[in-house]
């Protein structure tokens, strides 16, 4: 990581008339000397890189390699990627925050892959945490604040604290009476990890966007994600459709649960028995739940770019991945994704004012409605069987009777005000000891950490949505304010959303702070841009006063690297 100062940041292009030159485009040319000084520079990078690189993979070989011939060839080849990722994340943690957004939504077909090992779940974090570790050192070197943004330090820090006293009394106190193998105390670092563990890439991605360039290429690379996804999963159907791929066999209550023997081709647990009308695909991911999230979350991204992006070309891209985002909600088999992926796209709409804006709206709009309107004149028999499971499931357990029911037995099970324990309802904690399963995530907050806990979180929800709703409002370019609308709903949604418990998995638990942490850079970006393309303008008509000057080295900002 290197700090190195930014003398200019990148305007937004202005229409270009014709015959006239853009006047990012009459910028000086550099001297030769700075020429040579670039290319030595560029050149002792890559030799580092090369030199880091070397060494890495080799002490990460050995290691592969004698794993291997104790019998471990899957752990090994494991170990080998584990190793490189922690050693490369720690020294590119800019790379290695883009290589975690990259990896989440193919982190279940990289884990099953391998051999669906507990441990291998927590792969992410091998790129995530020493990519934090950069983060905080640069924090620390250039006294830039880490808890961005300054409104949600006080309630953070509040949980924080509940948390930790609910794992050293309730966890601790469990650790001494523990018996059959169970590890409380682990089971509360990893409850407490899942709970707040993500906060933090607020400041990776905040420091991670330099400009409007890396906004526009952060979110194009999510539309691809998307897309590539939503092709794997679509490929996962059509395999399993066609017979490549057998599909769930047994009998009795096995043709009514997703399981790893179904697995087909990407992702983990699967469930396919069409003769029973079940169908839970996981797409590249873990479990079906997961899927539906990243079905859900898609749309918020996928619905930006559509909208909000400067280009043409991408904003059909965007247009094509949230009619691939509708298509594959109803073909996976998810209810919760069928329901609540056009509700999401109306509220969007709504909430963003883009049905107002009909120069975008009507072609967008038309095309997708053209879209999924041809897909379901297609397949009719497929929309006509989600859409019976999806009333039934609703008649048979409304949710909200459910999430009542849901609050009330957690209330019974309190003993005291601390919880039960940090991690106690946490699915990915059953590794370490038994878990209960609630299945909404606001009383499965009030039976880990207690009803002062529960109020602590909403707490530092609602302090984030104010603070992105804010960053929100006042941007002024309209692609990018654009943008900052489809972040805010996402934040907004996820924050108040009473039902399952998306901010525990995959990959809302990243997506969430991912879109807090875009949303809440683009003001500033948005800001210093406007100034500089203000000054620079005054410049070439006269000279700068002094003031002028002045406002224009305060845009000379360190850059993380």
């Amino acid at each position: 990581m290197v700090d190195t100062p930014q003398t200019q940041a990148k305007a937004s292009r202005p229409r270009r008339r014709k015959g006239k030159k853009d006047p990012a485009d009459q910028a000086p040319p550099l001297s030769r000397k700075a020429e040579r000084a670039k290319k030595r520079q560029a050149q002792k990078a890559r030799k580092e890189l090369i030199q880091y690189l070397s060494a890495t993979l080799f002490v990460a070989g050995l290691i592969g390699v004698l794993l291997a011939l104790l019998g471990e060839p899957k752990l090994a080849a494991a170990a080998i990627v584990a190793i490189a990722c922690l050693a490369l994340s720690f020294k590119y943690p800019r790379q290695a925050i883009y290589g975690l957004i990259i990896y989440v939504p193919f982190g279940g077909t990289v884990v099953y892959a391998l051999g669906g090992s507990g441990i291998l779940q927590l792969a992410k974090d091998a790129i995530y945490i020493p990519a934090l570790i950069g983060v905080i050192q640069f924090c620390r070197r250039t006294r830039q604040p880490l808890i961005i943004p300054p409104l949600i330090k006080i309630p953070l820090l509040v949980l924080l604290g509940l948390s930790g006293l609910t794992l050293l009394v309730v966890n601790g106190g469990q650790q001494l009476d523990a018996a059959g193998g169970e590890v409380p105390i682990l089971i509360g670092v990893l409850g407490l990890k899942v709970l707040i563990g993500y906060v933090l890439i607020i400041p990776c991605i905040y420091y991670l966007l330099r400009d409007r360039e890396d906004v526009y290429f952060l979110l194009r690379l999510q539309v691809v994600l998307i897309l590539v996804c939503c092709g794997l999963g679509f490929m996962q159907y059509m395999m399993l459709r066609l017979g490549i791929c057998q599909g769930t066999i047994g009998e009795g209550e096995d043709l009514f649960k997703a399981s790893l023997e179904s697995r087909c081709l990407v992702g983990g647990s699967l469930l396919y028995a069409p003769s029973q009308g079940q169908i839970r695909l996981p797409g590249t991911f873990n479990a079906p739940w997961q899927w539906g999230w990243f079905l859900i979350s898609s749309g918020f991204f996928a619905f930006g770019t559509a909208f909000s992006d400067r280009s043409p070309l991408w904003r059909i891209v965007g247009l094509g991945s949230l009619a691939a985002v509708g298509v594959m909600a109803v073909v996976s088999g998810q209810r919760i994704a069928l329901a609540l992926v056009p509700a999401t796209i109306v509220g969007l709409l709504v909430l963003t004012g883009q049905v107002a804006n009909l120069k975008r709206f009507l072609p967008i709009g038309i095309g997708l409605a053209l879209i999924l309107t041809v897909f379901m004149a297609q397949n009719p028999e497929v929309v006509n069987e989600r859409w019976a499971s999806f009333e039934s499931r609703w008649s048979a357990s409304p949710p909200h009777e459910f999430i009542v029911q849901q609050f009330q037995w957690a209330q019974k099970q309190q003993e005291g005000i601390l919880g039960r324990g940090v991690g106690r309802a946490t699915n990915a904690a059953r590794i370490f000891g038994k878990t209960e399963l609630v299945e909404t995530y606001h009383p499965k907050l009030m039976y880990e950490i207690g009803p002062l806990g529960l109020l602590a979180t909403l707490a530092v929800y609602l302090t984030l949505t104010i603070a992105t709703f804010k960053a929100y409002r006042s941007i002024k370019d309209p692609n990018l304010r654009g943008y900052g609308a489809s972040m805010w709903v996402f934040v907004l949604f996820i924050s108040i959303f009473p039902y399952y418990y998306p901010l525990d998995v995959d990959p809302v638990n990243v997506y969430y702070w991912l879109a807090a942490g875009i949303v809440l850079k683009l003001p500033e970006i948005d800001q210093k841009e406007r100034l500089q393309q203000r000054l620079e303008e005054a410049s070439r008509r006269r000279k700068l006063t002094p003031r002028e000057k002045k406002q224009l080295q305060k845009q000379e900002t360190i850059v993380f690297e």
